[in-house]
């Protein structure tokens, strides 16, 4: 009877499940699990067992294909290089650390590409270690993980490293060309930790997220800077400008001071829009939690307006009444923001539906936000983005997952470019109906686009 590494060996060779199935190895392997003969993971499991059997088994068709015969032919002897023997070697994989044999030619010619020369590790482990910290671990944490786990030690400075490798990806992804124009462009920043010499101090990752004429949704940028100020959105705007964004229909943006402007100062025909939710939560500030449920009742009177008009007077009406007597400085939030407020009346109900709160931009940080807080805080400006990129990717990546499952459920084929790695987003619910709404009230600029 075959021991648990010789059928590892034998399923390694086959290739294939259903030649597994067929040669009988795994009606064996099967029952050697059902006898409890065989451990599945740990160290020396039949996981490790089987993927160094594929391993080893890709090194000897690599060294066979360098030397131009197989290991047996007897006209090899006659060639001018040949087999070696083989040396041994660690590697470090996603079951744990492996024990392998590299085989070696007597010319000392042959590099092996399934497990390169230098590498203790192998692609799948790099890949466990970049999405562990895209979800928010720590260089600690991962190192830990991966001891207690798959008995697999790596040096903080080997995580680190790996986790570098994306820095340059991040770089062409921030500098990458963007479309010439965004019927919509939602900017927000929220506030992340960043170490500072021997203090901790906190840093504003400003993020831009534009909608494209087919309704997708689309990362354009990540910035880390001091704090948020509209000097600095300024910057931000001008370098989309130069990443080749001509043109902004609306942009939606919280009340920060000097930001409608900021904007204006690069697309001086977008529309400015403050994001309602964030109105009513910024009015809600000076409200007693008590109050709040009714406060927001009297406020939807407003945001709900057919009119200007008749928003003005339930703002005037909430004012006269007694809670907003009781809370004057919810009242004012509202009379402040009122001119970058009111354009959001002048459009129709799919279109405010769309605009009424950047629900994209919120989504994504409300992700970013859980993947942050469990890191506490990070050693560099650098180390931000990167984990913010990162987790963005795993976000779309889902998203995209999710699209594909959809499509096939109903049968149907995914919108071309679907999938594209941090290249679309969600599409945006009743695009369609909203889209036809800009094409009306603003034909000259949308029409050349819809093609």
């Amino acid at each position: 009877m075959e021991n648990p590494s010789e059928i590892a060996e034998k399923i390694a060779a086959l290739g294939s499940m259903d030649a597994v199935k067929e040669s009988g190895a795994f009606d064996e392997l099967m029952g050697f699990i059902d006898r409890g003969e065989i451990q599945l993971d740990g160290k020396d499991g039949f996981i490790q067992q089987i993927i160094r059997a594929g391993l080893e088994r890709g090194l000897k068709s690599e060294l066979s294909s360098h030397l131009g015969y197989e290991q047996g032919e007897s006209h090899g002897r006659f060639l001018p290089n040949s087999r070696n023997g083989s040396y041994a070697k660690t590697v470090s994989t996603v079951a744990g650390d492996i024990d392998l044999q590299i085989p070696r030619d007597r010319a000392g010619t042959f590099t092996p590409t399934l497990v390169p020369k230098g590498s203790r590790r192998t692609g799948g482990l790099d890949e466990m270690i970049i999405s562990l910290y895209a979800g928010g671990m720590t260089v600690r944490d991962i190192a830990y993980h991966l001891e207690t786990t798959i008995g697999t030690q790596l040096s903080h400075d080997t995580i680190s490293k790996i986790t570098d490798e994306v820095l340059e990806e991040v770089s062409a992804w921030q500098e990458r060309p963007l479309e010439e124009f965004y019927p919509i462009l939602y900017l927000d920043a929220i506030v992340i930790k960043v170490r500072d010499g021997h203090q901790v101090k906190n840093r504003a990752a400003h993020m831009a997220i534009g909608v494209t004429v087919e309704g997708i949704k689309q990362v354009l940028g990540i910035w880390v800077t001091e704090n948020e100020g509209a000097k600095f959105w300024a910057q931000v705007c001008v370098q989309l400008a130069n990443r080749g964004v001509q043109d902004v229909l609306i942009a939606c943006c919280d009340g920060l001071t000097g930001f409608p402007e900021a904007i204006e100062s690069t697309w001086s025909r977008a529309t400015v829009q403050t994001c309602v939710v964030h109105l009513i939560r910024a009015a809600n500030r000076f409200v007693s939690y008590s109050d709040r449920r009714a406060v927001s009742a009297a406020l939807k009177n407003i945001y709900t307006a057919p009119s200007i008009e008749s928003a003005a007077k339930a703002l005037d009406d909430f004012e006269a009444s007694l809670l907003g007597q009781k809370y004057p400085s919810a009242v004012a939030t509202w009379r402040n923001a009122w001119e970058r407020f009111v354009p959001f009346l002048a459009f129709p109900p799919e279109l405010r539906k769309v605009i009424y709160t950047r629900n994209a931009i919120e989504s994504m940080n409300y992700q970013l936000r859980k993947v942050t807080k469990s890191r506490g805080y990070f050693p560099s400006d650098t180390a931000a983005v990167k984990m913010l990129w990162l987790a963005i990717c795993n976000i779309e990546d889902k998203r995209a997952r999710d699209r594909f499952k959809e499509a096939a459920k109903k049968e149907r084929t995914p919108r071309p470019g679907a999938g594209a790695h941090l290249v679309e987003g969600a599409g945006t619910s009743g695009w369609k109906q909203a889209l036809q709404q800009l094409a009306m009230a603003y034909p000259e600029r949308i029409e050349p686009y819809m093609n």
